[in-house]
């Protein structure tokens, strides 16, 4: 798998890692996502954190739910193609007034070669937002760690569902060799 990355893409995934360390996460849930890799790689690497793999993004609200219950933070990673799997469970995160921080690498724009990406990379922000989400997007690699800062104090102070969208220009348009 290769990826163009236009501009600077190299620093923002340590930025997002030092913020979950300030922001005191210390649960991350994820279905592993290359255009997380580094910072998945570098939560792993903390003994700090719990780091569980999902088999499907709803699962991460649940387990979001379940970490604020137990007094713990925690933050669920996943692509835009995987929003449309939360749908339904983010209703949860609203009738209970749970924080529910999300940052979402985006699909299907900028130089997208996979049709079926497509559809869900365009329909994700106002699908987060219908379901009273608040919904922030960063699509210059300087703007992602200022964005995901302001995601997580929302989602914190107002306890609600909040995402960050990494744009697709931020962590570059997959190829797979095309």
């Amino acid at each position: 798998m290769s990826s163009e990355q236009p501009g600077d893409a190299t620093a923002w995934p340590d930025q997002i890692y030092d913020l979950l360390k300030e922001h005191g996460i210390r649960q991350v849930a994820l279905v592993p996502d290359a255009g997380h890799a580094r910072l998945i790689r570098r939560c792993l690497a903390d003994n700090a954190m719990r780091v569980v793999p999902l088999t499907t993004e709803e699962e991460g609200i649940a387990m979001l739910f379940g970490a604020w219950l137990g007094g713990e933070k925690g933050v669920l990673l996943m692509q835009s193609s995987g929003v449309g799997n939360c749908i339904n469970m983010l209703s949860v995160a609203i009738a209970h007034r749970t924080p529910c921080p999300m940052i979402v690498t985006m699909r299907g724009e900028f130089g997208e070669f996979n049709p079926f990406q497509v559809p869900m990379g365009q329909a994700t922000p106002a699908v987060l937002e219908a379901m009273g989400t608040l919904v922030r997007r960063a699509d210059r690699p300087e703007d992602v760690a200022p964005t995901v800062d302001a995601t997580l104090r929302l989602a914190f102070n107002t306890y609600r569902p909040t995402a960050t969208l990494i744009g697709q220009r931020v962590i570059g348009a997959k190829t797979f060799g095309k």
